[in-house]
């Protein structure tokens, strides 16, 4: 079973800054990808940025150039440095790996529980 946890979120002011951190622990074989979601009130959740296991990244128009996902492999964590940030990136944020836990085994999907980030303006 892997488990995976989110920190860092808070209260900080338009513009200000926040590191989000997300490990993930537990039998892990080979990553696919690890990713940031966010879901405001009343909004479906959306992928905020995209990081493969080859390395690749993506972003959503929203947080491109102020957001910035990255990885620390041996210790299966990701990051999301969030600058620059707007009321409008008031959510919660999601951290989403998907893993092998054995070698060939099937991709598996696992979500941490959330981290509250609001931001004021």
């Amino acid at each position: 079973q892997v488990q995976v946890v989110e920190s860092g979120g808070g209260l900080v002011q338009a513009g200000g800054s926040l590191r989000l951190s997300c490990a993930a622990s537990g039998v892990i074989s080979s990553i696919y990808a690890m990713d940031w979601y966010r879901q405001a009130p009343g909004k479906q959740r959306e992928l905020v940025a995209d990081l493969t296991g080859g390395g690749s990244t993506a972003y959503a128009d929203s947080v491109e150039g102020r957001f910035t996902i990255s990885r620390v492999n041996a210790k299966n964590t990701v990051y999301l440095q969030m600058n620059s940030l707007k009321p409008e990136d008031t959510a919660v944020y999601y951290c989403h790996f998907r893993v092998r836990t054995r070698l060939l085994g099937p991709w598996q999907d696992y979500w941490g529980q959330g981290t509250q980030v609001t931001v004021s303006s």
